[in-house]
């Protein structure tokens, strides 16, 4: 009884935004559910146009050394290219590249990923949610036909991500993978500024209550308005990161400590390893989903806290 008290919040939540299985498939029916564990939800009904400012920064620390930061979007379409200039600049300019995690560990840590979300034998989501979100659950996959033995076994974080994850073209072609292979062509070092074990732990690591939520997140978006129309694809050419990291939140506004999870306690882990690479000596460009820039608990506003000034190229 307890635990059905607990999740009366989120259940509330879904009738005000006047959610059922059945209105949750027919809008989603017509495109693709694009919200990201670590991550951004974007628009795709957008012109590019011709902008000055990018999502690159030049970072400087009080004594004079400077990296380059620059923000993501971890997937992105073929219209989206050629990225924006500023991106050549700083790659040209550094002899190492660091983003979230080592891409050369991708594959096997979303592996590890894929079974850390996976309950054992003989347990299951039914055994871990309230029972009203497990038939919730069963109802919109029924109506996708697809069958509840599919995802029984997997953790509502994991069925988070699935549901999330775009088309495997969009994630090749986001920046981290066009620069990643510009680097191996030019032999530069790539390195990232978490361990896989960290970079999984920021859902790994939810209880059966926020993993709950995180997963009725998800559905409440869903149906809801706000932010339809916005150009997130847009916003991050123009390194508008401020708006990035505000409709990050915004999308977590029921559940913001998954907002915490995701940006500011990484964030502040990020800046001394950032402050180490800039005393390195060597020119660094850090890559990290533009999200994690902007805001006040953002890197570009840590940073300049701590005397390092910031250009936007």
């Amino acid at each position: 009884m307890e635990r059905r008290r607990k999740v009366e919040a989120e259940f509330r939540l879904l009738k005000l935004a006047g959610l059922d299985a059945t209105c949750y498939t027919d809008q989603m029916s017509s495109r693709n559910l694009f919200i990201a564990t670590l991550f951004i939800a974007v628009s795709f009904a957008s012109i590019r146009s011709a902008l000055a400012a990018g999502c690159v920064w030049k970072v400087t620390s009080p004594d004079g050394h400077s990296l380059y930061l620059g923000g993501s979007s971890h997937f992105l379409r073929p219209t989206d290219y050629p990225l924006p200039p500023q991106y050549n600049v700083a790659f040209d300019a550094c002899s190492q590249l660091v983003f979230e995690d080592d891409p050369k560990t991708g594959p096997a840590a979303f592996q590890a990923l894929l079974k850390a979300g996976q309950y054992p034998k003989g347990d299951g989501l039914k055994n871990h949610v309230d029972p009203r979100t497990y038939e919730y659950v069963r109802r919109f996959f029924a109506l996708r036909r697809v069958s509840e033995d599919k995802f029984a076994r997997f953790r509502p974080w994991l069925i988070d991500i699935l549901l999330g994850f775009p088309p495997p073209q969009f994630y090749q072609l986001g920046v981290e993978q066009f620069l990643t292979r510009r680097a191996l062509a030019n032999s530069k070092r790539i390195s990232g500024l978490e361990s896989t074990r960290e970079h999984n732990e920021v859902f790994t690591g939810l209880s059966d209550r926020q993993a709950e939520a995180l997963l009725l997140t998800l559905f409440i978006n869903a149906g809801r308005e706000g932010g339809r129309g916005v150009n997130m694809f847009e916003a991050w050419r123009r390194g508008d990161v401020e708006l990035l990291a505000s409709k990050m939140r915004e999308s977590f506004r029921d559940f913001p400590s998954m907002a915490e999870r995701l940006l500011d306690s990484r964030n502040r882990v990020w800046v001394p390893k950032i402050e180490n690479l800039c005393r390195s000596g060597r020119t660094a460009f850090v890559v990290v989903g533009a999200a994690h820039l902007g805001g006040p608990n953002g890197l570009l506003a840590l940073l300049r806290a701590r005397g390092y000034t910031t250009e936007q190229l």
